[in-house]
């Protein structure tokens, strides 16, 4: 059964309904395995709470049992002194070794559960990454499929036409030819077979050219999507080793923390004993600040320029039915959000020099947006233009510039006043001049290769910068007062033996 084009757009519509019907079970799905994480990580939570709270309850009844055993044994004290200090110490070395043991098997069980809270995590992400990258090549498989089917459709049927018109045309002329003079019916007949091979001729070059076209073109898409799944190959290993990374740096933070605190309370436990038996003082506690803290140290990371274009672009294009007011200040420099919107595009249309034409052409069967983001990373790289605060900065230079520029043009303002260039915006004569002032003053070198390759994989460097103090705030658990309060201490006790 032939199909017509009515019957082949029909089908695309339908296909075009189970792609969506597809996606929005795709979403289902999504939100149903957000829910499940966010309960587990409700549960877990909550059991951590009794188990603080078990802990607590337990270290109050051993602080009673202690206190009670001191003051029954006061009385005797001064008769039984030597037995009871052997008792007394056999009794603290048995109540350690239970604290330590109940601290071992809280700290492996918290361990334990933080590890499969993360492994959970892990597999519902990966789960949900397959099943968007399924879906999504399934769709764009079969749209190209009908877009391909539908335009050569369209193709036979507009040569199809034209060359009935031709032949209706030709026939026509013929025919009155033949009636008007038959003398130059043979000189007819070999002028249409010698244009009928022209004809041939022509259309032979036609197709070649057609066929070339089509697989220079097949070729570049094929190029485009291979070396676009080798990048999000590699950008998913280098998340998941940085992910291993941080997960086995964290274990040993983790461990070493807890053996460190371990020996500040037994630092501390030393010198209380000091205070209160040996020197007959009262001993006061140290604030200690690190015991509220566990694990290592976060500290929020910047948005790399091409995220922070990436948001600017889809803002703008998604949020028209919500218009800000006018001179809202958006950005960290104080320019609008909607300036740097135009910057960015007007950088789009003037240094596209600052692109390889092979990529342009991977990338003209794109969206415009995504286009955009393309050529913004490249001229990204170009300048040297790594942050979000690169970014904003460099539209905070460009905006004086263009006002230190109009007050050296006020001759030629009125001529600028009939460009469609809107006046919020740098002239895109002067962007050049402008951008190359700018890296000269605010932009790094670009012998960055950690910073470099830490960007273009999407991942985030850990700032260790207060690592050092964190860890010489727990080494210094003891003043330096007191340290001489104990060399004192041990002179004098040696003097005296």
């Amino acid at each position: 059964m032939k199909q017509t084009p009515l019957d082949l757009r029909d089908a695309l519509n339908s296909q075009q309904q189970l792609c969506e019907q597809i996606v929005a079970d795709k979403n289902k799905m999504s939100s149903e395995l957000q829910q499940e994480l966010k309960a587990s990580d409700d549960r877990y939570v909550k059991d951590l709470k009794n188990q603080a709270k078990d802990t607590n309850l337990i270290i109050e009844r051993m602080e009673e049992q202690i206190s009670s055993l001191k003051k029954s044994y006061g009385e005797d004290l001064k008769q039984i002194e030597n037995s009871f200090d052997e008792e007394r110490r056999t009794l603290l070395t048995k109540h350690r070794k239970k604290w330590e043991h109940q601290m071992k098997e809280r700290s492996e069980k918290e361990l334990k559960d933080m590890l499969q809270g993360l492994s959970l995590l892990g597999e519902h992400e990966d789960l949900l990454q397959k099943l968007k990258v399924q879906k999504a090549e399934e769709y764009n498989t079969d749209k190209i499929k009908m877009d391909t089917e539908v335009q050569k459709l369209q193709e036979v049927k507009f040569n199809c036409h034209l060359n009935e018109e031709k032949l209706d045309y030709k026939y026509e002329v013929l025919k009155k030819r033949e009636e008007e003079n038959a003398l130059l019916k043979s000189q007819l007949k070999r002028k249409i077979i010698r244009m009928q091979d022209i004809l041939n001729t022509l259309k032979s070059k036609c197709t070649n050219q057609e066929k070339q076209l089509k697989a220079e073109e097949q070729s570049l898409k094929n190029d485009y999507t291979r070396i676009r799944q080798q990048y999000k190959d590699m950008q998913k290993k280098a998340r998941h080793f940085a992910a291993l990374d941080a997960e086995r740096f964290e274990k040993i933070w983790l461990i070493s923390e807890s053996e460190v605190k371990a020996l500040a309370h037994r630092t501390l436990e030393t010198d209380r004993i000091i205070h209160e038996q040996q020197l007959g003082l009262a001993w006061v506690s140290l604030p200690l600040h690190f015991i509220e803290r566990s694990g290592p140290i976060e500290h929020k990371t910047l948005k790399t320029a091409s995220q922070a274009a990436a948001n600017t672009l889809q803002e703008e294009t998604g949020g028209d039915s919500v218009k800000q007011p006018e001179g809202l200040e958006d950005t960290a420099s104080g320019v609008n959000r909607r300036t740097v919107k135009g910057i960015l595009e007007l950088m789009c249309d003037e240094l596209g020099f600052l692109i390889e034409s092979k990529l342009l052409k991977l990338v003209s069967h794109l969206e415009k947006n995504e286009q955009s983001l393309i050529k913004l990373d490249c001229i990204f790289t170009a300048i040297g233009i790594e942050s979000e605060n690169d970014v904003h900065k460099m539209a905070e230079f460009l905006m004086n510039y263009r006002q230190h520029g109009r007050e050296q043009r006020e001759l030629m303002e009125e001529e600028e006043t009939t460009n469609n260039q809107p006046s919020d915006f740098i002239h895109h004569n002067d962007l050049l001049v402008a951008l190359k002032d700018f890296t000269v003053q605010h932009c790094r070198p670009h012998d960055l290769q950690a910073s470099q390759k830490s960007s273009v994989l999407g991942l985030d460097m850990r700032d260790d910068s207060e690592d050092m103090a964190y860890w010489e705030c727990i080494a210094n658990v003891i003043p330096e007062s007191k340290l001489r309060l104990w060399s004192a201490l041990d002179t004098a006790l040696n003097k005296y033996q």
